[in-house]
């Protein structure tokens, strides 16, 4: 058996120690994984987002709402008696990237999915201090302004398979119409969309029925929020995640 001196005195030989611990270890931690189909397990509810809830998605990341907004509740009695539930992995298996954040200039927005009205986030993005006086969020009007871009929803849908989100292939057919299918129901079929895509909020989210825009889009996203996974259903399994 080597001394501790004779393996600290040598560089070479302590090198190769080093490599075949470090070897052993990352076999162990890895080699597992091939053995799994997927290391998130599946909670009943979860669905991909609707193609209105994506384009959301990526307008909420393109304004940097990432940056002053966690996505995840710990599991930290502190947190979990102000904004419910702590996070599941599975609730954020089709979100590439993840939004999980690091910081909480505002408050985390993993449960706001319901907790407002659209017409109080259509006022809180147009003006934020008309309904939150301390807030030192930027207002975002413009976006009730722009309208909804979405010409290649069905390749952003078609992508988003690629990469492992169960979109099916009427949900890609269908990408488009289910924009108006959610936001504008009374020209819409909301149904259709309600059977593809359960639990989605539907209508008139910025207070214009004339259009479909960009702020639409974002109150989907925002109502869609924590809003999927019935934790009353779950059993302990689906906990240990």
């Amino acid at each position: 058996m080597f001394s501790h001196e004779k393996i600290e005195t040598n560089v070479i030989l302590m090198s190769v120690l080093t490599l075949l611990t470090v070897s052993i270890g990352g076999l162990v931690e890895i080699v597992p994984l091939y053995t799994i189909e997927s290391t998130i397990e599946r909670v009943k509810g979860m669905r991909p987002y609707t193609p209105l809830e994506l384009m959301g998605r990526n307008i909420y990341i393109r304004e940097g709402c990432y940056l002053c907004h966690s996505q995840m509740v710990r599991p930290f009695r502190d947190e979990v008696e102000r904004y419910g539930h702590y996070s599941l992995a599975a609730e954020s298996m089709y979100d590439h990237p993840f939004q999980w954040g690091s910081k909480r200039t505002g408050p985390d927005l993993a449960r706001v999915g319901g907790k407002y009205s659209h017409e109080w986030h259509a006022a809180h993005m147009t003006d934020p201090r008309s309904v939150v006086p301390e807030s030192i969020m930027p207002a975002y009007p413009f976006l009730r302004e722009h309208a909804l871009d979405a010409d290649d929803i069905a390749e952003h849908l078609k992508t988003n398979k690629a990469i492992g989100v169960p979109y099916s292939d009427d949900m890609i057919s269908n990408a488009a119409d289910d924009i108006v299918n959610q936001a504008d129901p009374e020209n819409g079929d909301p149904d259709a969309l309600q059977e593809r895509y359960p639990k989605a909020a539907i209508g008139d989210f910025d207070g214009d029925p004339a259009r479909v825009t960009e702020l639409d889009a974002l109150i989907a996203y925002l109502q869609v929020l924590g809003t999927l996974v019935e934790f009353g259903e779950l059993t302990a399994e689906d906990l240990r995640q």
